[in-house]
């Protein structure tokens, strides 16, 4: 089993999730979060004064999947999310040791 984290913009979530679903994968997790990578954040300019904002709004999508699923969705959520430009976000695989259905008691990959 697999833990895949992604950060995207948050314009792309819906189509993070549609891509998902077309796949066969059914539960997810989001949240807003704020961070920044190369590009450091940025400059804008409201009402003649300049502001620096350093981090920037994303999403973080996680999802638990099986070994044969992995693939899949990262490739699902890359090119759902991709749009070319500079923070588009990035994509963490991590091992799971063990899931447990809370309800049925259910573990490993029948727990997903």
């Amino acid at each position: 089993m697999k833990y895949i984290v992604a950060i995207i913009q948050p314009g792309r979530l819906s189509a993070v999730h549609d891509a998902l679903m077309a796949i066969g994968i059914e539960g997810l997790t989001t949240s807003e979060v704020q961070g920044y990578g190369r590009q450091k954040g940025k400059t804008e300019v409201y009402r003649g004064t300049e502001y620096t904002v350093n981090f920037l709004p994303k999403v973080k999508v996680e999802v638990a999947v099986d070994d044969k699923q992995v693939e899949g969705a990262c490739d699902a959520i890359k090119s759902a999310a991709e749009s070319g430009k500079i923070g588009d976000g990035k994509i963490f695989v991590l091992d799971i040791h063990s899931a447990i259905r809370i309800r049925t008691g259910e573990t490993g990959s029948s727990a997903l």
